[in-house]
């Protein structure tokens, strides 16, 4: 990845195996990383999936607004510090994965096995593009009345997919992740 080919919003996952019997440790550790990272420029959240039974992996999924803030972050003397903290508590090396734009809608590739079926990515995604187009048309409609209809819809395209890249889907699959990643 490069800052030149990526722009817009990054998201970091790292997965990493917790020794036995010291989870309640790394659920400190993620919290106190989680405080710092969040006072970061452009840091636009984290997210922990736990460990399923009989699993001791953790994925950590941290997001940034565009790729420079992301190695800022990463470059940073604080990471490092948690990141030195971690000691003995995880075991083998963490497996990271990067990505940019709209593949982290839905998509866990570190968690190939907890992807959501194409069905429920049709259906929520039909559901939520419906919604925000009718709001958005109905708020849009007194300012773009006399517009061409291919102004009024690249007017609504434009205010329709940031909406749903930084605001709606991560908020709708965390509403959702239950269904979904079932």
């Amino acid at each position: 990845m490069s800052a030149s080919v990526d722009s817009g919003p990054v998201t970091i996952s790292i997965e990493r195996r917790v020794v036995k019997g010291r989870e309640s440790e790394f659920e400190a550790w993620v919290s106190g990383i989680t405080v710092e990272a969040l006072k970061f420029q452009g840091h636009m959240g984290v997210n922990v999936i736990r460990p399923g039974s009989g699993s001791s992996n953790y994925v950590t999924i941290f997001r940034f607004d565009d790729y420079e803030h992301s190695k800022t972050w990463e470059g940073s003397d604080v990471r490092r510090e948690w990141l030195d903290k971690l000691g003995d508590i995880i075991e083998g090396d963490a497996k990271i994965m990067k990505g940019t734009g709209l593949e982290f809608w839905f998509d866990l590739p570190e968690l190939p096995v907890v992807r959501p079926s194409p069905h429920k990515m049709a259906l929520v995604l039909f559901f939520t593009v419906y919604a925000m187009l009718l709001v958005i048309n109905t708020l849009l409609a007194p300012f773009v009345q006399n517009w061409t209809m291919e102004l009024r819809l690249l007017a609504g395209v434009m205010l329709q997919v940031p909406l749903m890249t930084y605001l709606v889907m991560p908020q709708v699959t965390r509403l959702l992740q239950n269904w979904l990643f079932k």
